[in-house]
């Protein structure tokens, strides 16, 4: 059977040499002020739990928070959203996308905002980018699950994104790196 080529752009997913992504869902963030209030602060000062993403393209997750802790993993793609957890001293506690759990080095983290697109849909299909918040407006890609985008911001179950040179919108609850209801 033949299918004719898509005008979209298609964007693929990147190899992340390492880890299978699984299903993992994160849990709600605190959306009103008197919830804002309550949230835990880590030793840095910034609230626990939040997203971030790896500052190198070779970072090891240890077992503990040191050097002299064994590495079990090593993660080979930048950009890779992780939720942290827990801090000591100057690591932090994190959690990948596949819900592997170890220390790494706060300088190896960044606090650029990235997501995996429908890490847990991986090799089921095409996911679509819109040209805004809107589930009708026109398609400006086609996007793979496991593709590893920027986010700029998020607001009404929305979030705008850029993946492989396309930037446009995708629904909050289809991206793992930001919380179900929070607002960039």
């Amino acid at each position: 059977m033949y299918n004719p080529p898509s005008p979209l752009p298609h964007v693929a997913t990147t190899s992340l040499l390492g880890i299978v992504v699984g299903a993992v869902m994160a849990a709600g963030a605190m959306t009103d002020v008197a919830a804002a209030q309550s949230i835990a602060r880590g030793a840095s000062g910034l609230p626990l739990p939040r997203y971030v993403s790896l500052k190198s393209a070779r970072v090891n997750m240890r077992v503990g928070p040191g050097t002299e802790y064994q590495v079990e993993w090593l993660y080979l793609k930048r950009g890779l959203p992780m939720e942290v957890i827990q801090e000591f001293d100057n690591w932090r506690k994190v959690r990948d996308p596949e819900g592997n759990e170890g220390w790494i080095l706060h300088s190896l983290l960044s606090g650029e905002r990235t997501v995996i697109v429908e890490p847990w849909e991986k090799g089921k299909g095409m996911l679509d980018m819109h040209a805004s918040a809107n589930g009708e407006s026109h398609l400006v890609a086609k996007v793979e699950p496991g593709v590893v985008a920027t986010v700029s911001k998020c607001s009404g179950g929305w979030c705008e994104l850029t993946a492989g040179g396309a930037t446009g919108f995708m629904r909050q609850n289809q991206l793992w790196g930001v919380y179900p209801d929070e607002q960039l």
